[in-house]
């Protein structure tokens, strides 16, 4: 059955949207499970919540795959684009209106994580209606969407010290 593409990038704003939310309680409602913790946020740091957003739109982008891949000669391309501006905007927007105002404040953060899901859906949106203009191979879009990961589960676990990693609370970094 065709269904739109708005549709879908709809479908998957909301999935994310409640997705995310749920991952972030996930590693603790586990008791900590180092495995879940490379799919779910570990602490509340800006570069955990950034995997509530990646991983989220990944699991979207394999389940809309079947019914939009062939309709779009950018589909891959465009997701990995639309995954990867929604992860940069979310530090974007915390360090920018936290810089400018000299405080962090939980509300404006839960906001930055839908603001940044819908930016990036909407952005993928066009993107797939766009006509191509360089070539889009899979196999690259894939690699890139796997570094990107194993960045996530590496950094996880031994997280560079400067301050993305930092988590507010604790003042840890990584997985405690």
């Amino acid at each position: 059955m065709y269904t739109s593409t708005a549709f879908w990038q709809l479908g998957g704003m909301v999935f994310t949207s409640v997705a995310g939310t749920i991952l972030h309680f996930v590693f603790d409602w586990t008791g900590g499970n180092a495995a879940v913790g490379v799919f779910t946020a570990v602490n509340e740091s800006i570069w955990e919540h950034t995997k509530l957003l990646f991983v989220p739109m990944t699991l979207w982008t394999l389940i809309e795959a079947p019914a939009l891949r062939r309709r779009h000669d950018a589909f891959w391309c465009a997701k990995l684009r639309g995954t990867l501006l929604g992860i940069l905007l979310i530090p974007t927007m915390y360090y920018v209106y936290s810089g400018i105002l000299g405080v962090s404040s939980d509300y404006v953060n839960i906001t930055i994580f839908f603001v940044a899901a819908a930016i990036a859906y909407c952005t993928e949106t066009r993107w797939l209606s766009a006509p191509r203009r360089t070539p889009c191979r899979a196999s690259l879009v894939w690699a890139v969407w796997g570094a990107v990961f194993l960045l996530y589960a590496v950094w996880t676990f031994l997280p560079p010290p400067i301050p993305l990693f930092r988590d507010p609370v604790s003042g840890a970094y990584g997985l405690v």
